[in-house]
């Protein structure tokens, strides 16, 4: 099993910034893929950026720019520099691995942190 935390939420204003991190622990040697992913009230939850074991980056158009991912296999963490917030970015943001665990790719999921931006 792969376990989450994540952390370094909070309030901010507009144009302001926060990192977010996740660090794992458990069966990591075995993750592939570790992705950030944001739920705002009533919307479904989107990807926001993504990370895979050979370095590739991936982003949602609403954050390309402005938020960049980056991940430390050493220390089984991926962070989310978030810049220039828009209030749109308001959400819980929650951490995602996929690991090769029991024969199979399983997903695995951090309780969120809320990142609130203010106009």
């Amino acid at each position: 099993q792969v376990q989450l935390v994540e952390s370094g939420g909070g309030l901010v204003q507009a144009g302001g910034s926060l990192r977010l991190s996740c660090a794992a622990s458990g069966s990591t040697f075995s993750i592939r893929t570790m992705e950030w992913y944001r739920q705002a009230p009533g919307k479904q939850r989107e990807l926001v950026a993504g990370h895979s074991n050979g370095g590739s980056t991936r982003y949602a158009d609403s954050v390309k720019g402005r938020f960049t991912i980056s991940r430390d296999n050493a220390k089984n963490t991926v962070s989310l520099q978030m810049n220039s917030l828009l209030p749109e970015d308001t959400a819980v943001y929650y951490c995602r691995a996929e690991a090769w665990i029991n024969g199979y790719w399983g997903q695995y999921w951090g309780q969120g942190t809320q990142v609130t931006v203010s106009s």
